[in-house]
């Protein structure tokens, strides 16, 4: 039995998300179940405290994800078999019928994010709530790290395209959930063949040197891929040497040749000399494209040189260096009472938070306020509040625009448009903008 769920998936009835968590969240479920504190009412909040080093901004991603995983938030007899002696006979009958039915509000996919910006807020009783927090945690920081990454690589890229392909360099699954990551983030391709199924992502891939091997020589190779995917194709052209590649390419599809790729050596330097010489041979349209240990560090220095889109692969499955985005998931109010973490390297802010993202007239972003949940502060004529409601009483709730692939692309590019341009830089330094926390009672 199968059905579509929030961010394009298909789900079945057998695969469940209930045991993708930490031992203590239950063992905590059960404690509270003993001592009656399991139906306090609680707020927890997911934000990151810092940027990872080096960072600007962060991308919201995950968020369709998570309710997909939500709804198939469910004990099932494998389940409970499992963990029968891990927690009691009370707590397996809790389990047995879990069903998540509090609230989830949370900034849309493809908006930006800050230090302490409240990513997502999640509303309910203290069982409910808690056996959230390993799942969300796991689905944001990853995602969210790898939407952070790619968003730097576009930027660098200048309008050029990207192709993901990082799918041999990670876990299999988590492959698919950073080609989707990537997509959100504006790449406009991607090699994964699940992802491309599951989200609607388009793939793109041809031949690798392996192709080129397995023919007695160059010429038969290109020959043989020309035949079969017309004279479209991408041809790699550096198994041998790339002057003679280059020659074989295009005396194998014509000068209506779609593109050759170059995967190893001085990019930049290669770049320039095919490009010469596929002028010469008469292939002026004949696109390069280039891959290799690519990261936004390289990319920005080949953004002189005559490519014409970029395949990248372990720097963005591995979120280039900061795989992943550091979120926490904290409970910071009890019964309406706020409640805070004190210890001075990982302090949190007690009490339901919001946020409003304030413009200049411009549209430039000036700065991030996180806010009293019930004391909000006046808008201004630019200004808008950034958490959107998600789940209400259990049941997804979440509008298209908040969750789906194509309006996070577009929201996060109106929102990089938004930043001041120092913030685009991937030199160090701060916040590309501040973030100012309001308290209880201060003005608004």
């Amino acid at each position: 039995m199968t059905g579509s769920a929030p961010g394009g998936t298909e789900t079945t009835s057998e695969s469940g998300t209930a045991l993708l968590t930490d031992r203590y969240e239950l063992t905590m479920v059960a404690a509270a179940l003993a001592d009656g504190t399991a139906d306090r009412r609680c707020v927890f909040e997911l934000f990151a405290r810092r940027l990872p080093d080096g960072r600007r901004y962060g991308v919201v991603a995950g968020t369709g994800r998570l309710l997909q995983a939500l709804e198939r938030f469910r004990f099932g007899a494998a389940d409970l078999a499992a963990l029968d002696g891990v927690v009691d006979a009370a707590t397996l009958d809790w389990l047995r019928d879990y069903r998540f039915t509090g609230d989830v509000d949370g900034y849309p996919e493809g908006e930006l994010y800050f230090p302490g910006s409240p990513v997502l807020t999640v509303t309910g009783s203290f069982a409910d709530a808690v056996v959230l927090e390993t799942l969300a945690l796991s689905i944001f920081n990853h995602d969210c790290a790898i939407a952070s990454a790619a968003a730097r690589m576009v930027t660098a890229a200048a309008g050029r395209p990207l192709i993901e392909m990082g799918s041999r360099r990670t876990h299999e699954e988590a492959a698919v959930a950073a080609a989707r990551s990537a997509y959100l983030a504006g790449f406009t391709t991607t090699s994964n063949l699940a992802a491309g199924a599951r989200f609607g992502i388009p793939t793109a891939g041809t031949a690798a040197h392996a192709w080129v091997l397995l023919h007695d020589d160059e010429p038969s190779a290109f020959a043989s891929q020309v035949a079969a995917l017309g004279t479209g194709t991408t041809l790699l052209v550096d198994t041998y040497d790339i002057r003679a590649g280059i020659a074989n390419a295009v005396a194998a599809a014509g000068t209506g040749l779609g593109a050759i790729r170059i995967d190893s050596g001085d990019l930049g330097e290669l770049a320039r000399q095919a490009r010469d010489q596929l002028d010469a041979l008469g292939a002026t349209g004949t696109r390069i494209v280039l891959s290799g240990d690519l990261d936004e560090y390289a990319i920005a220095s080949l953004r002189a040189e005559p490519v014409d889109s970029y395949g990248v692969g372990t720097s963005v499955a591995t979120g280039s260096g900061a795989p992943t985005a550091g979120m926490v998931y904290k409970l910071v109010e009890v019964d309406g009472r706020p409640v805070s973490k004190r210890s001075s390297a990982k302090e949190s802010r007690g009490g339901r938070k919001s946020a409003v993202r304030r413009f200049k007239p411009t549209g430039t972003a000036v700065e991030e306020v996180v806010h009293p949940h019930d004391e909000a502060p006046r808008l201004g004529p630019h200004d808008r509040t950034l958490p959107v409601p998600l789940v209400r009483a259990g049941s997804v709730v979440a509008a298209p625009e908040h969750t789906g692939l194509e309006a996070a692309r577009d929201r996060l590019r109106t929102a990089l448009v938004a930043v001041p341009w120092e913030g685009l830089k991937l030199s160090r330094g701060e916040p590309a903008i501040p973030t100012t926390f309001r308290t209880p009672g201060s003005e608004s």
